[in-house]
Parts: C-alpha cells; structure tokens; sequence
C-alpha cells in the first residue's frame, strides 16, 4: 500500500504482472457476479433492511454490474418488493451500471483484495446512472455481504461493518441461503 492516500496504488493489480492468469480472472470474476446476483436476490426475499431500500428504488429498475468489454457481467430488475436476476442480455438499457475498467480490477474486489468504496476512489469502478439508487444498491449489497460472509472476510470487502448481533446474522444468513437453494431449484430461465 502506498504511504501517500492521494497516489493510486497499483502494487495489488493483477493487471499489473501478479495473481493468477487473465483467464482465471475472468472465470472467477463470473462466478462471483453470479453468485452475488443469486445471494442479492435471496437476500432481498427475506431480509428485512435489504426489502426496505429496495422498496425505495422506482419500479421496474434495473441495474446491471459488468467488466467494461460487457462480459462477465449481472443483470437485476425490481420485480414487485423482490430484486430479481435476470440475463444481461435481457436489459437493453438498465438505470443503473456499475463497470469496472478491466477483468482484473472486477477479480481485486470479488476476491476481496480490495473494498469496493477503494475500487471506485483508485478509478477501477465507474457508476453510469441515478447515484441516489446507486447508494441504495450499494447498501443492499454491503449489508447483503455482512450477512453471508465471516466477518473477518466481509470488513476486507466493506467500508465499514455494520452493527449486526450474531443471532442476528446467523439467522438471517441462514435464511439467506436457503432462499437462494429454493431458487436454484425453481425452473428459471436466467
């Protein structure tokens, strides 16, 4: 890490000579993008801090997160109080995108190398669309990430921990993950 907070640091970039290959990046960093679509999507079923901000956003939002060459990417739209994962293909012009600028800086935040607030402030992430969704996105997901990771991986990936009690977290991560086997199993075309 660099001693000057106003010089980007490149050291933990992959793109810039270390960490697995190009390829790996971009396997690991769709599945990843899958995975959080799922998790976002059980996660705005069943927790009730998630529903709330989600009820705020407009109807028929949709946000979608990608690596600026379009793949690997997420699609979400509101679809009535839930968030819902959808193909990318499927959104010919989402409200909100989140890009990042290079497979290897989506890999540095899904493996938890770097916060997201880090990617955005090192010029990794750019935010296309309504910044007040966006804030709410970012919420929803934060919290999403409190919940379903261990602590000592979610404050790699967050800001800030938010206050959450253990029996707290464990039940509503419990719940979390058995939502998104519920909705592995349903008959889903995305």
């Amino acid at each position: 890490m660099s001693p000057n907070p106003n010089i980007i640091d490149t050291e933990l970039s992959p793109a810039a000579g270390r960490g697995p290959s190009y390829a790996i990046q971009r396997v690991y960093a769709g599945f990843m993008m899958w995975l959080i679509s799922r998790l976002l999507q059980a996660a705005s079923a069943v927790d009730p801090v998630i529903k709330k901000d989600i009820d705020r956003l407009p109807e028929d939002f949709s946000f979608s997160m990608r690596v600026r060459s379009g793949s690997p990417a997420l699609a979400m739209r509101k679809m009535g109080d839930d968030l819902r994962a959808v193909q990318p293909s499927a959104l010919q012009r989402p409200a909100l995108v989140f890009e990042f600028k290079h497979v290897a800086h989506a890999f540095l935040v899904m493996s938890f190398q770097e916060s997201t607030p880090r990617a955005f402030a090192n010029d990794r992430l750019a935010v296309d669309g309504d910044f007040a969704c966006a804030m709410k996105i970012m919420r929803s997901l934060n919290r999403m990430q409190a919940l379903v990771l261990p602590r000592f991986i979610a404050v790699r990936a967050l800001k800030a921990y938010p206050p959450i009690g253990i029996v707290e977290k464990l039940g509503l991560a419990a719940r979390i993950y058995g939502r998104l086997v519920i909705d592995l199993f349903k008959r889903d075309p995305s």
